[in-house]
């Protein structure tokens, strides 16, 4: 069920006001449950994606967590006059998260990413391995690529659970991601925190470079991936498309006396 506290509704999306501190501390929380929570790490492009998708749209209703992911939520949320207190991004938490699991003994499992070619490790198996030199007392339950194809679900889910993963990285991409937690919520009886994380493990392993922070303080971000990564352009266009409709509705809004 969506977290009472869900303080920001943006294009009928919701979005949670936490900082990462306040993630990190939902965590604690959410593990200590005996269900599992499901995080999405919501972004414009999740935003515009929900506009024509009834389902999705629905799943991050029902999310215990919609972080904000992505800048363009953080001004929107400005001019809104709901200002989010920061950006919290994927590929920053999983570093946290892997920490915590470190910390608390918690048993750590990473499905999805590029597979490896030949004898050539995955995205998974890499990612793995950077989070258990850095965090040497990491439980790594298991990696595995997979994909979303509901024909491989009952294969992933046994691996899953015969692993006895208490916190799992979910890395197809959205919405595919964060519909597969969705669709298995009740069937990973260990797990307690699921999270979308799209194409964070790739950030880990240097497959992808983040921009430098100044980049980042600076909101452009989405720049920079887009002039390294040209062939992401259409999904881009996810960005201009988000601040028309928030300009539009608030715009609306107004002239129908709303609130905004």
């Amino acid at each position: 069920m969506k977290d009472e506290r869900q303080s920001l509704t943006i294009l009928n999306t919701p979005v949670h006001a936490v900082t990462m501190a306040e993630t990190l501390a939902r965590t604690q929380k959410f593990m200590a449950e005996s269900r599992l929570h499901q995080i999405c790490t919501t972004n414009p492009e999740f935003v515009m994606a929900a506009q024509t998708d009834d389902a999705f749209r629905q799943i991050l209703w029902q999310a215990d967590l919609c972080l904000p992911d992505g800048i363009g939520l953080v001004v929107a949320s400005r001019w809104l006059k709901k200002p989010l207190p920061e950006r919290v991004p994927g590929s920053e938490l999983v570093y946290h998260l892997a920490e915590l699991c470190a910390q608390e003994g918690w048993r750590l499992f990473l499905l999805g990413a590029a597979p490896g070619i030949g004898d050539a490790p995955g995205i998974a198996e890499e990612a793995a391995a950077i989070f258990q030199s850095r965090y040497p007392d990491l439980i790594i339950a298991g990696t595995y690529a997979g994909s979303p194809d509901p024909a491989e679900n009952e294969a992933i889910l046994k691996r899953i659970n015969d692993s006895g993963a208490e916190m799992l990285f979910v890395a197809y991409g959205a919405p595919k991601q964060d519909k597969w937690i969705a669709r298995n919520r009740e069937a990973l009886p260990t797990v307690r925190m699921a999270i979308g994380i799209g194409g964070s493990l790739d950030f880990v392993t240097g497959k992808s470079i983040r921009a430098p922070r100044w980049v980042q303080n600076l909101g452009l971000e989405w720049l920079h991936r887009l002039i390294k990564e040209p062939w992401r352009w259409r999904r881009m266009l996810a960005l201009p498309r988000f601040v028309l409709a928030v300009v539009v509705g608030k715009l609306g809004s107004r002239g129908a006396g709303g609130q905004g």
